[in-house]
């Protein structure tokens, strides 16, 4: 493999905990249950309004899912200043010796300034996030993009992620995939993939490799 494709929240950065107190400030906000961590990782799904629709037991209109997404992005940058980056992460990244890059459905701006803030921006050679200004939309378009950007052939790259989507997403431009069960999502579902699972970054870009 030539280049490596790295997610962002869940992936690199540690932020379930945040994730999981965002969600429930958002929740809160129309009534909704109180979920844990392990019920997030067993539960999240794209689109993200789905997911909102699951845990409600209730349709979500578009109305409804930009308020939950401006309450949870409202949580969520609070906490995030006090967010690091996956223990193992860096060691990760030097461990690879061909091109890399980030792309994360964070809004881009923000993530712009996350990336300086932990020192990465020498390390990618491009760094996409979301436009706009509401989240929670599959991945698969905005890999083809990144990847159409980069001017690469999609057979010679490989995305690490922690999402069932983020599997997805490769597949649907035929990269290949390396999942992280240190993320977001339980490794029961990671593994029912058929696609590779590491329990740490440096595991999987060994198993990128």
């Amino acid at each position: 493999m030539k280049h490596l494709v790295w997610d962002w929240n869940g992936t690199l950065l540690d932020d379930l905990k945040l994730v999981v107190d965002a969600t429930n400030v958002c929740l809160a906000t129309v009534g909704g249950p109180v979920i844990t961590a392990e019920e997030h990782r067993r539960d999240f799904r794209r689109p993200i309004l789905d997911y909102y629709a699951y845990v409600l037991q209730r349709p979500v209109d578009q109305v409804e899912f930009q308020l939950l997404d401006d309450a949870f992005h409202g949580a969520y940058r609070l906490g995030l200043p006090q967010v690091q980056l996956v223990p193992d992460a860096l060691d990760a990244m030097t461990g690879w010796p061909g091109t890399q890059s980030l792309l994360s459905m964070f809004f881009h701006d923000e993530l712009l300034v996350e990336v300086e803030r932990h020192g990465l921006a020498a390390r990618l050679v491009r760094v996409d996030g979301l436009p706009g200004t509401v989240g929670g939309h599959l991945k698969a378009t905005y890999l083809e993009r990144h990847l159409a950007a980069l001017e690469l052939d999609p057979a010679e790259v490989v995305l690490i992620g922690d999402s069932v989507d983020d599997g997805d997403a490769a597949r649907s431009v035929g990269a290949s995939c390396v999942l992280y069960a240190g993320g977001f999502t339980d490794v029961r579902l990671l593994e029912a993939t058929g696609l590779p699972v590491a329990h740490s970054l440096v595991e999987a870009v060994g198993l990128a490799l």
